[in-house]
Protein backbone atom coordinates (compact mmCIF):
# COMPACT_ATOMS: atom_id res chain seq x y z
CA UNK A 1 0.00 0.00 0.00
CA UNK A 2 1.26 4.29 -0.37
CA UNK A 3 2.80 5.41 2.31
CA UNK A 4 -0.39 7.28 3.87
CA UNK A 5 -3.75 7.84 2.10
CA UNK A 6 -7.32 10.21 2.98
CA UNK A 7 -9.65 6.89 2.20
CA UNK A 8 -9.08 3.13 1.35
CA UNK A 9 -11.91 1.35 0.25
CA UNK A 10 -11.82 -2.24 1.06
CA UNK A 11 -13.81 -4.62 -0.48
CA UNK A 12 -14.82 -7.77 1.66
CA UNK A 13 -15.38 -11.16 -0.14
CA UNK A 14 -16.75 -14.36 1.29
CA UNK A 15 -14.12 -16.26 -0.08
CA UNK A 16 -14.34 -19.70 -2.02
CA UNK A 17 -12.55 -23.37 -1.53
CA UNK A 18 -12.84 -22.99 -5.55
CA UNK A 19 -9.67 -20.55 -6.30
CA UNK A 20 -11.79 -19.46 -9.54
CA UNK A 21 -14.44 -18.08 -7.08
CA UNK A 22 -11.60 -16.30 -5.80
CA UNK A 23 -9.95 -15.15 -9.03
CA UNK A 24 -12.92 -13.86 -10.21
CA UNK A 25 -13.13 -11.43 -7.46
CA UNK A 26 -10.53 -10.32 -7.59
CA UNK A 27 -11.05 -9.62 -11.47
CA UNK A 28 -14.36 -7.40 -10.44
CA UNK A 29 -11.69 -5.84 -8.29
CA UNK A 30 -9.49 -4.50 -11.40
CA UNK A 31 -12.62 -3.44 -13.02
CA UNK A 32 -13.94 -1.58 -10.35
CA UNK A 33 -9.91 -0.11 -10.05
CA UNK A 34 -10.26 0.75 -13.94
CA UNK A 35 -14.19 2.39 -13.40
CA UNK A 36 -12.54 4.36 -10.46
CA UNK A 37 -9.47 5.59 -11.08
CA UNK A 38 -9.48 8.28 -8.14
CA UNK A 39 -10.16 5.52 -5.20
CA UNK A 40 -7.64 3.61 -3.51
CA UNK A 41 -9.81 0.31 -3.82
CA UNK A 42 -7.93 -2.95 -1.90
CA UNK A 43 -9.71 -6.85 -1.67
CA UNK A 44 -9.87 -8.90 1.57
CA UNK A 45 -11.71 -12.07 1.50
CA UNK A 46 -13.42 -13.27 4.93
CA UNK A 47 -12.11 -16.98 4.51
CA UNK A 48 -10.52 -19.59 2.00
CA UNK A 49 -8.15 -17.39 0.44
CA UNK A 50 -5.35 -13.97 1.23
CA UNK A 51 -5.88 -11.33 1.49
CA UNK A 52 -7.38 -12.39 5.18
CA UNK A 53 -9.78 -9.96 6.51
CA UNK A 54 -8.39 -8.63 9.85
CA UNK A 55 -4.66 -8.42 8.61
CA UNK A 56 -6.15 -6.56 5.46
CA UNK A 57 -8.21 -4.12 8.11
CA UNK A 58 -5.50 -3.30 9.91
CA UNK A 59 -3.29 -2.47 7.05
CA UNK A 60 -5.53 0.12 5.69
CA UNK A 61 -6.31 1.12 8.74
CA UNK A 62 -2.49 2.05 9.44
CA UNK A 63 -2.03 3.30 6.08
CA UNK A 64 -5.25 5.56 5.68
CA UNK A 65 -6.93 8.47 7.33
CA UNK A 66 -10.27 6.98 7.21
CA UNK A 67 -11.73 2.93 5.75
CA UNK A 68 -14.55 2.60 4.08
CA UNK A 69 -15.40 -1.56 4.65
CA UNK A 70 -17.45 -2.25 1.75
CA UNK A 71 -18.86 -6.20 2.10
CA UNK A 72 -19.20 -7.20 -1.52
CA UNK A 73 -21.88 -9.93 -0.26
CA UNK A 74 -25.22 -10.11 -1.38
CA UNK A 75 -27.35 -11.62 1.76
CA UNK A 76 -26.29 -10.29 5.81
CA UNK A 77 -25.85 -13.39 8.17
CA UNK A 78 -22.92 -13.88 9.97
CA UNK A 79 -20.29 -12.66 8.31
CA UNK A 80 -21.88 -9.56 7.97
CA UNK A 81 -23.62 -9.13 11.45
CA UNK A 82 -20.78 -10.56 13.29
CA UNK A 83 -17.16 -11.59 12.18
CA UNK A 84 -16.94 -7.96 9.52
CA UNK A 85 -17.97 -5.83 12.57
CA UNK A 86 -15.60 -7.86 14.96
CA UNK A 87 -12.91 -7.08 13.02
CA UNK A 88 -13.14 -3.35 12.93
CA UNK A 89 -13.57 -3.25 16.68
CA UNK A 90 -10.48 -4.82 16.67
CA UNK A 91 -9.04 -2.58 13.93
CA UNK A 92 -10.26 0.86 15.83
CA UNK A 93 -8.38 -0.39 18.58
CA UNK A 94 -5.18 -1.02 17.65
CA UNK A 95 -5.42 2.24 14.87
CA UNK A 96 -7.81 4.68 17.11
CA UNK A 97 -6.27 7.80 15.18
CA UNK A 98 -8.43 6.06 11.98
CA UNK A 99 -11.70 6.31 11.20
CA UNK A 100 -13.36 3.03 10.03
CA UNK A 101 -16.48 2.96 8.60
CA UNK A 102 -19.24 -0.30 7.51
CA UNK A 103 -21.56 -0.28 4.34
CA UNK A 104 -24.50 -2.28 4.24
CA UNK A 105 -24.33 -5.66 1.71
CA UNK A 106 -25.83 -5.49 -1.37
CA UNK A 107 -28.95 -6.57 0.21
CA UNK A 108 -32.12 -7.87 -1.32
CA UNK A 109 -33.00 -4.03 -3.95
CA UNK A 110 -34.12 -3.42 -7.00
CA UNK A 111 -30.60 -3.68 -9.08
CA UNK A 112 -29.93 -7.19 -8.12
CA UNK A 113 -33.72 -7.91 -9.15
CA UNK A 114 -32.74 -6.32 -12.32
CA UNK A 115 -30.01 -8.98 -12.83
CA UNK A 116 -32.45 -11.80 -12.05
CA UNK A 117 -34.83 -10.61 -14.40
CA UNK A 118 -32.05 -9.95 -17.08
CA UNK A 119 -31.31 -13.62 -16.18
CA UNK A 120 -34.49 -15.08 -16.66
CA UNK A 121 -35.75 -13.75 -19.72
CA UNK A 122 -32.07 -14.85 -21.35
CA UNK A 123 -33.28 -18.64 -20.32
CA UNK A 124 -36.45 -18.36 -21.33
CA UNK A 125 -35.04 -16.95 -24.63
CA UNK A 126 -33.25 -21.04 -24.73
CA UNK A 127 -36.30 -22.81 -23.96
CA UNK A 128 -38.59 -24.46 -26.96
CA UNK A 129 -41.42 -22.94 -25.53
CA UNK A 130 -40.82 -19.77 -23.61
CA UNK A 131 -44.58 -19.48 -22.51
CA UNK A 132 -44.33 -17.87 -18.53
CA UNK A 133 -47.71 -20.28 -17.27
CA UNK A 134 -46.27 -23.51 -17.97
CA UNK A 135 -42.38 -22.87 -16.87
CA UNK A 136 -41.66 -22.42 -13.47
CA UNK A 137 -38.80 -20.65 -12.09
CA UNK A 138 -36.54 -21.81 -9.41
CA UNK A 139 -34.68 -18.76 -7.24
CA UNK A 140 -31.69 -20.93 -5.76
CA UNK A 141 -29.54 -19.12 -3.07
CA UNK A 142 -26.77 -20.69 -0.39
CA UNK A 143 -29.05 -20.86 2.93
CA UNK A 144 -28.64 -19.78 5.93
CA UNK A 145 -29.78 -20.28 9.31
CA UNK A 146 -30.50 -16.64 9.66
CA UNK A 147 -33.79 -16.45 9.35
CA UNK A 148 -33.14 -12.28 7.91
CA UNK A 149 -30.75 -13.77 5.36
CA UNK A 150 -33.12 -16.59 3.88
CA UNK A 151 -36.06 -13.54 3.67
CA UNK A 152 -34.16 -11.57 1.43
CA UNK A 153 -33.94 -14.01 -0.89
CA UNK A 154 -37.50 -14.90 -0.32
CA UNK A 155 -38.75 -11.13 -0.93
CA UNK A 156 -36.57 -11.32 -4.10
CA UNK A 157 -38.34 -14.42 -5.33
CA UNK A 158 -41.62 -12.48 -4.60
CA UNK A 159 -40.30 -9.67 -6.84
CA UNK A 160 -39.83 -11.49 -9.27
CA UNK A 161 -43.60 -13.28 -9.29
CA UNK A 162 -45.16 -9.88 -8.80
CA UNK A 163 -43.53 -8.41 -12.25
CA UNK A 164 -43.17 -11.09 -14.14
CA UNK A 165 -45.69 -13.66 -15.93
CA UNK A 166 -44.86 -16.63 -13.99
CA UNK A 167 -47.30 -18.76 -12.32
CA UNK A 168 -44.86 -20.24 -10.12
CA UNK A 169 -41.54 -18.43 -8.78
CA UNK A 170 -40.68 -20.49 -5.64
CA UNK A 171 -37.26 -20.43 -3.51
CA UNK A 172 -34.66 -23.21 -2.71
CA UNK A 173 -31.54 -23.48 -1.30
CA UNK A 174 -28.45 -25.61 -1.46
CA UNK A 175 -27.67 -26.10 2.03
CA UNK A 176 -28.65 -25.50 5.57
CA UNK A 177 -32.33 -24.97 5.42
CA UNK A 178 -35.13 -25.91 3.24
CA UNK A 179 -36.75 -26.67 0.60
CA UNK A 180 -34.20 -27.72 -1.47
CA UNK A 181 -33.97 -28.14 -5.61
CA UNK A 182 -34.91 -31.54 -6.14
CA UNK A 183 -37.74 -30.89 -3.85
CA UNK A 184 -39.27 -27.84 -4.87
CA UNK A 185 -38.92 -29.03 -8.93
CA UNK A 186 -40.93 -32.34 -7.85
CA UNK A 187 -43.85 -29.77 -6.50
CA UNK A 188 -43.39 -27.58 -9.85
CA UNK A 189 -43.72 -31.28 -11.70
CA UNK A 190 -46.44 -31.96 -10.23
CA UNK A 191 -48.63 -29.00 -10.42
CA UNK A 192 -48.25 -29.31 -14.50
CA UNK A 193 -44.93 -27.32 -15.24
CA UNK A 194 -43.39 -28.62 -18.51
CA UNK A 195 -40.22 -26.59 -18.16
CA UNK A 196 -38.46 -25.28 -15.21
CA UNK A 197 -35.67 -22.44 -15.20
CA UNK A 198 -33.28 -22.06 -11.75
CA UNK A 199 -32.01 -18.86 -11.68
CA UNK A 200 -28.84 -19.19 -9.17
CA UNK A 201 -28.45 -16.27 -6.38
CA UNK A 202 -24.78 -16.19 -6.68
CA UNK A 203 -22.32 -13.59 -6.84
CA UNK A 204 -19.51 -15.43 -8.18
CA UNK A 205 -18.50 -19.39 -8.97
CA UNK A 206 -17.56 -21.80 -6.80
CA UNK A 207 -18.19 -25.15 -5.19
CA UNK A 208 -21.72 -24.85 -4.80
CA UNK A 209 -22.23 -23.40 -8.06
CA UNK A 210 -20.75 -26.47 -9.72
CA UNK A 211 -22.76 -28.50 -7.72
CA UNK A 212 -25.77 -26.93 -9.00
CA UNK A 213 -25.21 -27.63 -12.73
CA UNK A 214 -24.66 -31.06 -11.27
CA UNK A 215 -27.70 -31.25 -9.86
CA UNK A 216 -29.54 -29.97 -12.55
CA UNK A 217 -27.93 -32.52 -15.00
CA UNK A 218 -29.67 -34.94 -12.60
CA UNK A 219 -32.79 -33.68 -12.73
CA UNK A 220 -32.95 -33.35 -16.86
CA UNK A 221 -32.21 -37.44 -16.67
CA UNK A 222 -34.91 -38.01 -13.53
CA UNK A 223 -37.47 -35.70 -15.52
CA UNK A 224 -37.13 -36.08 -19.37
CA UNK A 225 -40.41 -34.78 -20.04
CA UNK A 226 -39.14 -31.21 -18.55
CA UNK A 227 -36.81 -29.11 -20.36
CA UNK A 228 -35.02 -27.15 -17.98
CA UNK A 229 -32.48 -24.44 -17.83
CA UNK A 230 -30.14 -23.18 -16.10
CA UNK A 231 -28.60 -19.38 -15.57
CA UNK A 232 -25.28 -18.40 -14.44
CA UNK A 233 -23.91 -16.63 -11.71
CA UNK A 234 -24.06 -12.65 -11.42
CA UNK A 235 -20.73 -11.91 -11.82
CA UNK A 236 -19.59 -8.77 -13.08
CA UNK A 237 -23.35 -7.51 -13.92
CA UNK A 238 -23.21 -3.59 -13.90
CA UNK A 239 -26.12 -3.10 -11.38
CA UNK A 240 -23.06 -4.60 -8.78
CA UNK A 241 -20.90 -2.22 -9.30
CA UNK A 242 -23.04 0.49 -9.09
CA UNK A 243 -24.50 -0.53 -5.96
CA UNK A 244 -20.71 -0.93 -4.84
CA UNK A 245 -20.61 3.18 -6.05
CA UNK A 246 -23.25 4.01 -4.11
CA UNK A 247 -22.60 2.41 -0.36
CA UNK A 248 -18.85 4.31 -0.98
CA UNK A 249 -20.91 7.57 -1.99
CA UNK A 250 -23.28 6.97 0.96
CA UNK A 251 -20.50 6.35 3.99
CA UNK A 252 -18.65 9.37 2.76
CA UNK A 253 -21.80 11.70 2.51
CA UNK A 254 -22.64 10.19 6.27
CA UNK A 255 -26.13 9.38 4.69
CA UNK A 256 -27.84 6.76 7.67
CA UNK A 257 -28.95 3.59 6.73
CA UNK A 258 -30.95 1.37 8.34
CA UNK A 259 -29.60 -1.82 7.05
CA UNK A 260 -26.24 -1.40 8.27
CA UNK A 261 -25.17 -4.41 10.30
CA UNK A 262 -25.04 -3.90 14.07
CA UNK A 263 -21.68 -2.20 14.27
CA UNK A 264 -21.00 -1.89 18.12
CA UNK A 265 -23.90 -3.91 19.03
CA UNK A 266 -24.27 -5.66 22.13
CA UNK A 267 -25.64 -9.27 19.77
CA UNK A 268 -21.69 -9.89 19.52
CA UNK A 269 -21.11 -9.86 23.42
CA UNK A 270 -24.34 -12.00 23.77
CA UNK A 271 -23.15 -14.37 21.43
CA UNK A 272 -19.11 -14.27 22.95
CA UNK A 273 -21.13 -15.08 26.09
CA UNK A 274 -22.61 -17.89 24.61
CA UNK A 275 -19.23 -19.34 23.48
CA UNK A 276 -20.21 -18.60 19.67
CA UNK A 277 -17.30 -16.04 19.14
CA UNK A 278 -15.41 -15.66 16.16
CA UNK A 279 -13.88 -18.60 15.10
CA UNK A 280 -11.80 -19.43 11.71
CA UNK A 281 -13.29 -23.14 11.41
CA UNK A 282 -16.54 -21.61 9.70
CA UNK A 283 -19.71 -23.61 10.00
CA UNK A 284 -21.81 -20.80 8.51
CA UNK A 285 -24.05 -21.06 11.27
CA UNK A 286 -25.86 -18.08 12.36
CA UNK A 287 -27.66 -17.25 15.54
CA UNK A 288 -31.09 -15.17 15.84
CA UNK A 289 -30.66 -11.68 16.59
CA UNK A 290 -31.79 -11.62 20.39
CA UNK A 291 -33.13 -7.86 20.80
CA UNK A 292 -34.13 -6.29 17.62
CA UNK A 293 -34.67 -8.10 13.92
CA UNK A 294 -32.36 -7.85 10.77
CA UNK A 295 -34.29 -6.52 7.60
CA UNK A 296 -31.27 -7.60 5.87
CA UNK A 297 -28.95 -10.65 6.06
CA UNK A 298 -23.81 -15.73 -0.25
CA UNK A 299 -20.89 -17.40 -1.96
CA UNK A 300 -19.09 -20.95 -2.38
Amino acid sequence: MNPVSKDTILIVGHGSREDSGNQEIREFTSQWRARRPDWRIELCFIEFAPPEMNAALLDAARSSHRVLVVPLILNAAGHVKMEIPEAIEHARLACPQTEILLAPHLTACDPILAILKRRLRKAMNTLDMPDPTGTGVVVLGRGSSDRGANGEMAKMARWLLEEGDHELVDLAFTGITWPRLEKVVQRQVTLGMRQIVVLPYYLYTGTLMQRIHRQVEHLRGQYPQVRFACSEHFGFENEIFELMDQRVEDLRAGVPDSRLPCDGCSYREIAHDLGHGHSHAHTHEVHVHPHHDHAEAQPA
